[in-house]
């Protein structure tokens, strides 16, 4: 079964203002700041992988109705695997820094990234539409208390204060009369 991926380079549909699709797309992926910036870079970004024709339809859709442009490309056979770091077919011959970033080095972009040559994080990628976000849920361990002790009122009790025998207090209407008219 044919495998596509998402690729983003931060292009804007024509007629579409560069900040709202900014702020779109941003809200789409729920990004902000240096992450969102880094997607509008113009660099190739995979945004997601591994689909087939229908999902990645689906992102496509979504991304043009929030003002940008994606493509989709098939993926070769072995970039399947969810780790893989072999190179698709649409794109040109790597570069000394791209074969580089592929055989496990990280080429830093300026003085700044240079501080993060060494650090190793995470490939996050984005979920499927319609994914669980949610951990799963764990029932609560019940606490070892005794209750043996204690009974509930019948349905329909009084719970409220204890009723004290008080006399009826009848009111004296005698100097009441009723006149006709």
């Amino acid at each position: 079964m044919a495998r596509f991926e998402i690729v983003f380079q931060g292009q804007v549909q024509p007629g579409v203002p560069q900040e709202q699709a900014h702020a779109r797309i941003g809200q789409l992926f729920q990004l902000a700041g240096e992450q969102l910036d880094m997607l509008f870079s113009g660099r190739r970004i995979v945004i997601k992988q591994g689909l087939d024709e229908a999902a990645a339809a689906k992102y496509r859709a979504a991304i043009e109705r929030a003002g940008a442009l994606c493509s989709i490309e098939l993926m070769e056979p072995a970039q399947t695997a969810p780790a893989s770091t072999a190179q698709p077919a649409t794109e040109p011959a790597p570069t000394p820094a791209a074969a580089a970033k592929g055989a496990g080095k990280v080429v830093p972009r300026d003085e700044y990234m240079a501080a993060f040559v060494d650090v190793e994080a995470p490939d996050f990628d984005i979920a499927p539409l319609g994914a669980d976000m949610q951990d799963d849920y764990e029932a609560p361990v019940p606490l070892p208390i005794d209750l043996s002790a204690l009974s509930l009122a019948p349905v329909g009790s009084d719970m409220g204060e204890l009723k004290r025998d008080l006399p009826e207090v009848v009111p004296n209407t005698d100097h009441l009369k009723l006149q006709d008219d």
